[in-house]
């Protein structure tokens, strides 16, 4: 892999405010802008597919698939994750507990994904079925003018008609260095870093209060999905951290993270009502 020709965005159908919480949980120091009336980008500050000095490199898919997944399942809104290398370039995009989809180009705009990976796409960012579904249907087709940067603009040109608006520079093909510089001069960018599980606790509680899910926040069906979520996060963070893949073993966290917390606030609330 050519590490300077590597990037990677993360683009999440919700608001900065509400993105913001979340993303501390994934102990990566990134930076958030608005990206859009619905959408927020958030550009990695570091370059954890080099790998560390104890660590072997990770392909750059495998992490942002790591950390969509991860933003997913503790959030009612859709996550996609945009990547590309020296070799190709795809999506992965993440909506709750449901199976991630995604979609891979070669560096010449071949395609080598599945079709139907583009329909589920369109279904689950409600897309309209007949000219949006066209549209990303043309770029499954050989096209010896359209390179995997291009596929990629294509797929965000289909997008703008959901609001969304990336600043400019963030593009399809720009270097991870170029991609930060870019995002560090937006107006209103927060740099979103880990502050510890104190500060965790704490965002996570306000997400939890200003979120529309309240009927499952409280109650049976509350301990249920806090369980379920337990039952899940361990075994894959222990499997992400046994083939040392931070985008996997972040998943596994914040599964646990928001299993613990769901019961530490479903207690600390019957506790409150008690008194």
């Amino acid at each position: 892999m050519n590490a300077t020709s590597t990037g990677a965005l993360l683009l999440c159908r919700a608001d900065p405010e509400t993105v913001r919480p979340l993303a501390h949980l994934l102990r990566e120091q990134m930076l958030l802008a608005r990206a859009g009336e619905e959408w927020s980008v958030l550009v990695p500050e570091g370059k954890p597919w080099n790998g560390g000095a104890e660590q072997d490199p990770e392909p750059v898919d495998r992490i942002l698939g790591g950390w969509a997944t991860a933003l997913a399942v503790g959030s009612t809104w859709p996550v996609l994750a945009l990547w590309w290398d020296a070799d190709r370039a795809g999506f992965t995009l993440a909506a709750g507990f449901r199976r991630p989809v995604g979609y891979i180009w070669l560096t010449d705009g071949t395609p080598v994904g599945e079709d139907e990976a583009l329909r589920t796409f369109a279904v689950r960012l409600c897309l309209d079925p007949v000219l949006d579904v066209q549209a990303l249907e043309e770029l499954t087709r050989p096209d010896p003018d359209a390179d995997a940067d291009a596929r990629l603009r294509g797929l965000l040109a289909v997008l703008t008609r959901t609001g969304l608006t990336l600043p400019t520079g963030l593009s399809p093909g720009e270097s991870a260095d170029r991609l930060r510089s870019v995002a560090a001069v937006q107006r209103e960018v927060d740099r979103v870093e880990w502050a510890g599980w104190r500060d965790a606790v704490r965002v996570e509680l306000d997400a939890v209060e200003s979120s529309r899910i309240g009927p499952w926040v409280r109650g049976p069906r509350a301990r249920a999905v806090a369980a379920a979520q337990l039952a899940a996060g361990l075994p894959l963070l222990l499997w992400g951290a046994r083939r040392r893949s931070g985008g996997w073993a972040a998943a596994g966290a914040v599964l646990l993270a928001q299993g613990v917390l769901g019961l530490v606030y479903e207690r600390a609330r019957a506790g409150a009502d008690a008194s």
